[in-house]
């Protein structure tokens, strides 16, 4: 893919990204965000967290099954898009939902699960997205790709957080959580023909 084509991509990707967040800005100050609409901007993000996180997880496996190591190239910044939305997931919560009360978000974590699960799946991202530039993977070396790799604990995290904070029975944080696990297994090694994770590989660093 040239480099035209390429930026046409990326282009296109981010403003994907960010048009929903337009959209919850309009549906909040138009009033459409319902009856409660702290929790509806919570709910939102966190939906924008489980998505973008499914597009990163995607990026992969459909390079090897459409042999498009080029697709590759648009992984990190999904991912930068994932973490994104976790942090405005957060900022949303503790400014709205808590007040900017720092001691009681710390209580907060202590007390409920779900958001010891979601703090956890929180701090993961934020070290994935710091290491992300190039000049910090060249430092890193080869300790970046296993760090990176925490990105599946994510993908599990992700889907429980969102199934203990519904309080009730949920089938979109199951459906979540069984897409990520069919991805997961879709990234072994051993489903694809190697020339793939050469190319894949050396793409990658291109």
């Amino acid at each position: 893919m040239g480099r035209r084509q390429m930026f046409a991509l990326k282009a296109t990707l981010h403003l994907s990204c960010a048009l929903p967040l337009l959209y919850l800005y309009l549906a909040v100050v138009s009033g459409a965000a319902g009856g409660d609409p702290v929790q509806y901007i919570i709910h939102f993000l966190g939906m924008g967290i489980l998505n973008t996180l499914a597009a990163t997880l995607l990026v992969s496996p459909l390079a090897r099954w459409r042999r498009w190591p080029w697709l590759i190239r648009v992984r990190r910044l999904l991912g930068l898009w994932c973490f994104t939305y976790a942090l405005l997931h957060l900022s949303a919560f503790l400014v709205f939902d808590l007040l900017m009360d720092w001691s009681l978000l710390l209580t907060e974590i202590v007390k409920r699960p779900y958001i010891m699960v979601g703090m956890a799946g929180f701090l993961i991202l934020l070290a994935l997205a710091v290491t992300s530039p190039k000049a910090v993977q060249r430092r890193v070396g080869r300790h970046w790709q296993r760090l990176h790799r925490w990105v599946y604990l994510v993908a599990v995290l992700g889907p429980i957080h969102f199934w203990w904070s519904v309080k009730s029975g949920n089938w979109e944080p199951a459906l979540y959580l069984s897409g990520f696990l069919l991805l997961l297994a879709l990234r072994r090694r051993g489903i694809w023909p190697k020339w793939t994770f050469r190319r894949l590989g050396a793409d990658s660093k291109g």
